[in-house]
């Protein structure tokens, strides 16, 4: 099926409806991308918005990212569904309220919202981390910019619009869109996956036959454990029934710790999950990553990785 056009973004209301060009699966969201697809070469169809406004209601909850919008003054709100990766970069100001409370004072910034509902707000540096973000299952939704005796929170710079971003738990994200500079859409496609090579995928290969190198009474549960942010190499059992998710480099370091501790962010998340253990497994290990480990409640394991091949044996060596 062809990749949605940008255009989509931009919902006209048909006049007729043509069952010569009806979508055969409008169940699913593979239905909806036919709808949307056919619309936007021109082709009409039946109560569009009543359908995709039904579909984003649907399937809000499972993570499809789904939006409303009302463009201008007077008119209905309009729903539509996002089936791609959107790219804004605006002069925004963002509130985040939860479990606590941030402020990003008004700055130009590279928002991202990718098709499975997360939305991340990202600054020119801190390499791929995000300034604050919002992680899946959420919804979005865009309005008109509220007079200034409304805002809920202090803005110093006249306003064009409010992106509000609410998470499953009640925490929602306020981003106040001042000026937008650019504002387009790309259909990525299904993604193969990270194809890990060398020692780095062969390491892991052998802990997850090995677990118990780790640590002991540790069992596997699965590779490549899946998270909205990325895959976590080993989710494994302790001996108490605890989870405990273990990231795998040949290099343990700063980078690697940061990134086994958003993982263990999101899945502390999950109740079914519970407590969730971090396990931070290389070769070697430098110190100022074992120093943010142990304040973070990371467990750092060297592994020998000739020992682990059965190449090398501790009671063969003279020290």
């Amino acid at each position: 099926m062809a990749a949605v056009p940008d255009t989509l973004r931009t919902i006209q209301r048909p006049s007729r409806f043509n069952a010569d060009v009806a979508c055969p699966e409008l169940s699913g969201r593979a239905g909806l991308r036919c709808l949307l697809g056919r619309r936007a070469i021109g082709l009409p169809t039946e109560h569009v918005d009543r359908v995709i406004g039904a579909a984003c209601a649907r399937f809000n909850h499972r993570s499809a990212h789904c939006s409303w919008r009302t463009p201008r003054r007077g008119l209905a709100t309009v729903a539509f569904i996002f089936v791609s990766v959107r790219l804004v970069i605006a002069r925004c100001q963002v509130d985040y309220a939860g479990r606590l409370t941030a402020h990003l004072p008004m700055a130009k910034r590279l928002i991202l919202i990718k098709s499975d509902g997360s939305v991340s707000i990202h600054a020119d540096d801190r390499a791929y981390k995000p300034l604050n973000w919002m992680s899946p299952p959420c919804s979005l939704v865009e309005l008109e910019a509220p007079p200034p005796e409304h805002h809920s929170a202090p803005v110093v710079e006249p306003l064009t619009a409010l992106w509000e971003v609410r998470g499953r738990e009640g925490d929602t994200l306020q981003i106040w869109l001042a000026e937008v500079y650019h504002d387009s859409s790309y259909e990525l496609g299904v993604d193969p996956g990270l194809q890990k090579d060398g020692v780095e995928a062969h390491l892991q290969a052998l802990l997850a036959e090995h677990p118990e190198a780790l640590a002991p009474g540790l069992s596997l549960v699965r590779r490549e454990h899946p998270t909205p942010i990325g895959p976590v190499d080993l989710l494994c059992r302790d001996s108490a029934g605890a989870y405990v998710a273990v990231e795998i480099k040949r290099r343990g370091e700063i980078d690697g710790v940061e990134q086994l501790s958003r993982y263990l962010d999101l899945m502390r998340r999950d109740t079914l999950l519970g407590t969730v253990h971090g396990i931070l497994a290389a070769q070697l290990i430098k110190p100022q990553a074992r120093v943010l480990a142990n304040d973070r409640g990371i467990s750092c394991v060297t592994v020998d990785y000739d020992m682990l091949r059965g190449l090398d044996s501790a009671e063969d060596r003279l020290f």
